[in-house]
């Protein structure tokens, strides 16, 4: 496709517009910010455990000594031979920020249904380091939305990203969902049957309590390629999965 051309005081001219744009969309985000910052907390009253390197944990365990822990829904099923490239992906960035973020009274972890054993054998793959659990046989996938039966997706039974979904039917060829579920190892339905999402919690006087939860396109901004991306010449110029686990290029 053919791109506009210009001299260097056009593109300056466009620029400064551009920068209006910018600035005003900085002050939209963190007016956003301070409103997700304002949500009421809701004390976490069942007994989540966890399976953890270090043994079985509570969720106040997962905090290690911090006051606040974002948990990343990470999609990896107890069914997957491996876990989700979209999640994987968004996980790259981890390592890097997550002491940054540890060192500042917040600690970042991952949770998915799959056995412990399968998540460390993952994480050694990817040369992650940072703290995994397993929610396996516990109810906290599913508590926080990102977790569901074959049940209820056959039945319509299905609440996601704040919205009720329709009752799984087979989809033709080509979605993006097929080709993800084929490099985890599973069927479609089996795949989606696990969803991503980000929680996060505070932990005063002992008491753990919920503090907010995004999920689908929420997660964009974790999402570090896309970032990138988007101040790319050609955008994130899309038409379908375009990406792989790190170590399948």
């Amino acid at each position: 496709m053919e791109h506009a051309t210009g001299t260097r005081e056009q593109w300056l001219a466009a620029r400064l517009a551009l920068l209006e744009a910018e600035k005003e969309l900085t002050r939209r985000s963190d007016e956003v910010a301070r409103q997700r910052q304002a949500l009421p907390w809701v004390p976490i009253e069942k007994p989540y455990r966890f399976e953890t390197d270090e043994g079985t944990a509570s969720l106040a365990d997962l905090f290690k000594g911090r006051s606040q822990l974002l948990i990343y829904h990470f999609m990896f099923g107890p069914d997957y031979t491996a876990g989700c490239p979209s999640c994987s992906a968004i996980a790259d960035g981890f390592n890097g920020f997550a002491v940054h973020l540890a060192h500042h009274d917040v600690m970042l972890a991952a949770v998915s249904r799959a056995p412990l054993a399968k998540l460390q054998a993952y994480k050694r793959r990817m040369g992650w380091t940072f703290p995994w659990a397993s929610s396996f046989r516990s109810d906290f996938n599913a508590d926080f939305s990102v977790g569901f039966t074959e049940q209820q997706q056959r039945e319509g039974g299905i609440e996601y990203n704040y919205r009720r979904e329709a009752a799984w039917r087979e989809p033709k060829g080509g979605a993006r969902a097929d080709t993800h579920a084929t490099m985890c190892g599973t069927d479609m339905a089996t795949y989606i049957r696990e969803r991503p999402g980000m929680s996060a919690f505070a932990l005063k006087d002992g008491v753990v309590y919920h503090t907010y939860s995004t999920y689908a396109r929420g997660l964009d901004a974790l999402w570090g390629m896309y970032q990138w991306l988007d101040r790319a010449p050609l955008g994130r110029n899309e038409t379908g999965p375009w990406w792989l686990r790190h170590d399948e290029y």
